[in-house]
């Protein structure tokens, strides 16, 4: 039986994380999230707080991915390297899904 492999260049998923990253980041420290989820005024200081929280949760998820990430890049294996930077995709979909869950729930 004869096995095809895809050959993933590295470009691909490491702008992907690159991108999630930014994402996550600009929204819990750009005020991206306080902007989009807390910005109507009323109680926007205790939408804030919540969000924070929300924040911080994400960030869990956000150091797991960014941990994930340093792994791929500077530790895989060269032929492990696609699916060690998948995980770190699937961790930051999971920390900017937390705070988007987070700042909806904020609101």
């Amino acid at each position: 039986m004869v096995r095809s492999r895809v050959i993933v260049s590295p470009v691909i998923p490491t702008v992907a994380v690159l991108l999630l990253a930014a994402l996550w980041g600009l929204s819990v420290f750009a005020g991206w999230g306080l902007e989009a989820f807390c910005a109507d005024g009323e109680s926007s200081a205790e939408c804030a707080r919540r969000l924070e929280t929300a924040s911080t949760f994400s960030g869990v998820f956000a150091v797991v991915a960014g941990g994930v990430a340093v792994y791929g890049w500077l530790a895989a294996p060269k032929h492990r390297f696609p699916a060690v930077m998948g995980v770190s995709a699937a961790a930051w979909v999971a920390a900017v899904a937390t705070l988007f869950i987070g700042g909806t729930l904020a609101q």
